[in-house]
């Protein structure tokens, strides 16, 4: 039977010595000596330096899901828990600083730990939170009409983004006292439309939308205005309120894509407003990198969660081309149409943190069709925008 004190041992000496050095400047020996073992006896509990490192990130993931579920235990809605949890990942990575560094910045560029066992925490994790954000969504709480798992993945994001700022960039010392500025760009995103508030045209949008996603699957001749009706969740008889027939509904599915379209290609000519701004850019940067397909890959496995970048005069070039965010905020603040509290380098995480978060499960999980991903940024962008318009 195996020695658990000296695995733990092993353990313990491996996070000090990776955490300071990082994997591929560490040894086996020199862990070995910190711990206090025969060099071969490693080789008995791990397969290898990675092995390793994986191990020592899935101990503490381990021990963060049984206090979270300890945390969250007692706490009945959605918001509270969602804000517990938040709460919860910044207190944890400021209080384990070597196996947050290490999680971020060894683990997660290397594309063999999306295999390796200690991944399952990571989604056992993340299932907690994507529950969270469902069960709001069920409740009423939060929105109904968006696919959480974006959302999930938008605040996941930026939460790295935050340990980016305190571990490698040094703007922030600890992320726990972001957490007002973090809520108060979630929350936002997820506030539901009160029904008081919802506008007559947004049920004929309902039924265009409804209708579209019909006719694509059954064709036209198939559909039935019973089964828009109730794709749209409104009433049978509603549906003749704006449209004459079937026909009429079908022929008014390009006027209202075409009439968006025109809309938009007026933006490209003449941006005037900050958010207009806002979603140009967030748009731009997706393209530009998904266009890049190479270059992205290697930002995001090998660049993002380097330390060396950071200490780089590369990083001042990035630094310049993402400060255009702070410049849209402060022009959209002045003009009321950006809520005047919001912080902008939390933004700017939280943008960042969307953007690596979704490219990663895009192109390196190979989850998402090319339509799915262009549905997928259109919530994206609609979502980062929410979080900070005046009047979301």
């Amino acid at each position: 039977m195996l020695n658990d004190s000296k695995k733990k041992a092993i353990l313990n000496a491996g996070e000090k010595i990776m955490s300071l050095k990082g994997l591929n400047n560490s040894s086996m020996s020199e862990i070995a000596g910190i711990a206090k073992v025969p060099y071969g006896s490693i080789y008995q509990y791990f397969n290898g330096k990675e092995d390793l490192l994986y191990s020592i990130a899935g101990v503490r993931l381990k021990k963060a899901l049984l206090l979270l579920n300890e945390q969250l235990e007692g706490i009945e809605d959605p918001v509270s828990r969602l804000r517990k949890m938040i709460w919860f990942g910044l207190h944890y990575n400021d209080t384990h600083r070597r196996y947050a560094r290490l999680l971020l910045m060894e683990c997660r560029y290397s594309k063999s730990f999306y295999q390796h066992e200690t991944y399952a925490f990571i989604r056992q994790y993340a299932g907690i939170f994507l529950s969270i954000l469902k069960e709001g969504a069920e409740t009423h709480l939060f929105r109904d009409d968006i696919d959480m798992r974006i959302v999930r993945d938008i605040v996941f994001g930026l939460l790295d983004w935050e340990k980016l700022s305190c571990f490698a960039i040094g703007e922030i010392e600890e992320t726990v006292p972001e957490y007002q500025d973090i809520i108060s760009l979630v929350l936002p995103m997820l506030k539901p439309r009160s029904y008081e508030k919802e506008k007559e045209s947004d049920k004929s949008i309902r039924i265009l939308k409804a209708a579209e996603k019909i006719f694509s699957e059954k064709g036209y001749h198939q559909a039935t205005i019973s089964g828009i009706t109730k794709l749209a969740n409104v009433a049978e008889g509603t549906i003749y309120e704006y449209f004459k027939d079937k026909e009429d509904l079908l022929l008014s599915i390009p006027q209202h894509h075409y009439k968006d379209h025109i809309e938009k290609m007026s933006e490209i000519f003449h941006i005037k407003t900050p958010l207009k701004k806002l979603r140009r850019l967030i748009r731009y940067h997706f393209f530009l990198h998904l266009t890049e397909r190479n270059f992205l890959k290697v930002f995001l496995l090998h660049i993002q969660f380097n330390q060396q970048f950071y200490n780089s005069p590369v990083y001042d070039t990035f630094r310049q081309y993402i400060n255009i965010i702070n410049d849209i905020l402060e022009e959209g603040k002045n003009d009321g149409s950006i809520r005047s509290d919001v912080n902008n380098r939390v933004f700017r995480n939280l943008f960042l943190g969307a953007f690596s978060h979704i490219s990663l499960r895009w192109f390196i999980l190979k989850e998402k069709s090319k339509a799915d991903k262009m549905e997928e940024l259109d919530e994206v962008v609609s979502l980062l925008c929410r979080a900070v318009a005046s009047s979301s």
